[in-house]
């Protein structure tokens, strides 16, 4: 089979296209940076260097695909966050038209049953939308939970400050997956004949309240008293404005908090909560964040 892989060599797309190679199948990955070929042929795997914001690249790209995975790509440039991401989308939706590829596999995220409220979640309810507008492709959209990776980011606050932070309220639980998680699920589906029509499901591998994920990273770091700091919108706005970050990104992201923290972003997940057993777990995960931290 030949599939096409969106999202370059980064945490989810290289698990896959890796997986997807190993498995016998023909791999193209979509990139954006020219930088990456190299990488991208050695795991087996062809090129495709463009833009997913044009559309005729993706329409020949997509071409002769039995299956394509899609994501939208970071842009913390954007002064429309939910707008360039819903425009992503209907760059998707014309190539995939233009290709004729009949089977889409879609990353997406908890909260994206949220037309408005839930940052840029939101913005991919409105891909989840585009999509599911094709008629004669069937599609499947992975809501994907928080991913561990993104705790990497908190690095710089633990070093400076020796807390974790966020807007999520007061021992929030969260719902967190590994993107390899994510990347296995994805060729499972990719690969499944039986898949036909519109649908979802939730790819999540570990839930964890926020005081005990900063207890298990303080221990694996060596700050056994590293705490979870529970932020205000307006605390968590101010923040990330001094750390540098543009006014529309900083916005989302506390409008997502909120919605973590009301309990509106996974109300939808507990309708359809998945089973956890087998996957990769959070203190699985710790090793790999000890790693990165003592590596900066």
């Amino acid at each position: 089979m030949y599939y096409v892989i969106t999202g370059s060599l980064g945490h989810i797309g290289k698990p896959l296209a890796t997986q997807l190679v190993k498995e016998g199948h023909s791999v193209t990955v979509v990139s954006s940076n020219t930088d990456r070929i190299k990488e991208i042929e050695e795991i087996g795997a062809r090129s495709a260097i463009g833009s997913v914001a044009n559309s005729s690249f993706l329409s020949e790209t997509f071409k002769g695909a039995d299956g394509v995975f899609t994501m939208v790509p970071p842009n913390f440039g954007s002064n429309d966050w939910k707008g360039f991401i819903g425009g992503i989308g209907r760059h998707y939706v014309i190539a995939i038209k233009a290709s004729g590829v009949k089977h889409v596999v879609n990353l997406s995220s908890i909260g994206a049953h949220m037309r408005e409220g839930c940052g840029p979640v939101s913005g991919l309810y409105r891909v989840e939308k585009a999509f599911d507008e094709l008629h004669g492709v069937n599609v499947r959209h992975l809501r994907a939970a928080f991913f561990y990776t993104n705790f990497l980011n908190s690095i710089g606050t633990i070093r400076q400050q020796g807390i974790m932070t966020g807007n999520y309220g007061r021992h929030a639980p969260l719902v967190l997956v590994h993107p390899t998680d994510v990347a296995d699920a994805a060729a499972r589906e990719l690969q499944d004949p039986s898949f036909m029509g519109k649908g979802f499901r939730y790819i999540a591998s570990d839930e964890k309240e926020t005081d005990e994920i900063a207890a298990m990273i303080g221990q694996a770091v060596g700050k056994p008293d590293l705490k979870w700091v529970d932020l205000s919108d307006k605390e968590m706005s101010e923040g990330m404005t001094r750390a540098g970050m543009p006014e529309e990104i900083v916005r989302n992201y506390v409008e997502m908090g909120a919605a973590m923290r009301s309990g509106e972003m996974t109300s939808d997940y507990e309708a359809h909560r998945p089973v956890l057993a087998g996957w990769r777990s959070f203190d699985r995960f710790v090793p790999e964040f000890a790693a990165a931290y003592n590596a900066t």
